[in-house]
C-alpha cells in the first residue's frame, strides 16, 4: 500500500465512526458489557474526537507532509503494547505506525480489545493487504522496535523486555489545571469536561485544580452538574461511596456536588470520584513549578491547553511529549 493509499483507508475508518451505523452501535454495547466504564457515550465521543481530529483527510496529508513521509520507508516490525484506561487510547499509535509505513504486532489491553479488534477488522474488509500491516498477538516477540504504555508497575517490566531493541516507554501521567478565580461560566463547564470525561480515566484527564486563596469553589462546584448523572452509574458510585467513607472516617475537610469530592491535598494523582486542589498565593506561579515534571501530560488554563480541550488531542500531540513518528522514521 503507498501513502495515499493509507491515508484513504483511515479516512474511511474516521467516515464510518461519523456514520455511527447499528454495527458499530452493537459493537459499542459490546464493548461497555465487556467493560462498564466503556459507556457508548463515552466511545462515540472517543470515536468523534478521533474522526475530527485525526482521520480527516487534510490533517493526515499534512502531518505526513511535515515528516516527509513517502513510499521508499523500508518496514520495520513495531511491537505496540496498549493500555485501556480509556476507549480506543491506544489508537494514535497504531495511526502513527500504519501512516509511516511500518508493519505492527499489536497486544491490546484486555480492557479494550472489542473497540480495536472491530476496527483492524474493518480495515481488512476495506483492503485485505492491511493483514500484512496490522496484527494482534498475546506476546510480542521478534519485532525491531517497541512501544508500551503502562503503569509506573508494569514500565519496569517494560524496560526489563524491551530495553535493548529501540523503544518508547510510558508510564501513569496525569493532568493539572491552573485557576485564576476569573474564569467565567463557559470555561468553568469545559474544565468540568476535562475532569469528568471517561470518569476521569484518561491520563489528559485533570486530577487536580491550582487555586488562588480565597478562591470561591460553588461556581466550579455548579460546573459539575452535567455530569450528575454519574451517581447513576454502580462502578463510579461504589468509587465515590468508598472515597467519601474515607473522608469521613479521618475528618478530613472536603466540597462535594453530590458526585465529585474536592479534597485540599498536594498529589496530583486523585482516586476515582475526587479532586485535588492546592492554592497558591498572589505572585506565585504554578506553571513555573510544573516545568519537566514527569507526572504531568497536560497542564490546562489561561496559559496552556484551553479549558475543555485536553480530550481533543491533535495528530501532534504526542503523548509524554515524545514525537512517535520521527521515532519510528529514525529507526
Amino acid at each position: 500500500m503507498d501513502l495515499q493509499e493509507r491515508i484513504d483507508l483511515m479516512v474511511k475508518i474516521g467516515q464510518y465512526f461519523k456514520a455511527d451505523n447499528e454495527e458499530w452501535k452493537a459493537v459499542k454495547e459490546q464493548a461497555y458489557r465487556k467493560n462498564g466504564w466503556f459507556t457508548p457515550q463515552f466511545i462515540q465521543y472517543a470515536a468523534g474526537q478521533l474522526a475530527d481530529n485525526f482521520l480527516a483527510k487534510e490533517k493526515l496529508q499534512q502531518w505526513a507532509a511535515y515528516y516527509h513521509i513517502d513510499n521508499n520507508i523500508v518496514p520495520k516490525n513495531i511491537g505496540i503494547v496498549m493500555a485501556g484506561n480509556i476507549p480506543m487510547v491506544g489508537f494514535h499509535d497504531f495511526l502513527t505506525v500504519f501512516i509511516s509505513g511500518h508493519y505492527q504486532t499489536v497486544k491490546l489491553s484486555s480492557k479494550d480489545e472489542v473497540l480495536l479488534k472491530h476496527i483492524f477488522r474493518l480495515m481488512y474488509s476495506f483492503d485485505i493487504e492491511t493483514q500484512n500491516y496490522v496484527s494482534i498477538a498475546e506476546l510480542l516477540k521478534g519485532c525491531d522496535a517497541y512501544i508500551a504504555t503502562g503503569s509506573n508497575n508494569s514500565g519496569r517490566y517494560f524496560e526489563q523486555y524491551f530495553g535493548k531493541y529501540p523503544n518508547i516507554i510510558r508510564r501513569n501521567r496525569t493532568s493539572v489545571a491552573i485557576l485564576t478565580g476569573n474564569e467565567t461560566k463557559e470555561e468553568l463547564r469545559h474544565l468540568s469536561d476535562d475532569i469528568h470525561l471517561y470518569f476521569g480515566l484518561g491520563c489528559r484527564n485533570v486530577t487536580k485544580i491550582y487555586v488562588p486563596e480565597e478562591y470561591d469553589f460553588v461556581p466550579l462546584l455548579d460546573s459539575f452538574k452535567p455530569y450528575s448523572y454519574f451517581a447513576d452509574h454502580h462502578k463510579y458510585k461504589n468509587n465515590y461511596d468508598y472515597q467519601l467513607s474515607i473522608v469521613l472516617l479521618n475528618n478530613i475537610y472536603y466540597m462535594t456536588d453530590g458526585g465529585t469530592l474536592l479534597i485540599e491535598n498536594e498529589g496530583f494523582f486523585s482516586p476515582i470520584g475526587q479532586l485535588h486542589y492546592q492554592f497558591y498565593k498572589s505572585g506565585e506561579d504554578p506553571a513555573a513549578a510544573l516545568q519537566g515534571n514527569g507526572d504531568i501530560q497536560c497542564v490546562v488554563g489561561k496559559n496552556g491547553i484551553p479549558f475543555g480541550e485536553a480530550q481533543n488531542p491533535e495528530l501532534f500531540s504526542y503523548a509524554d511529549g515524545v514525537d512517535t513518528v520521527e521515532f519510528l522514521l529514525g529507526l
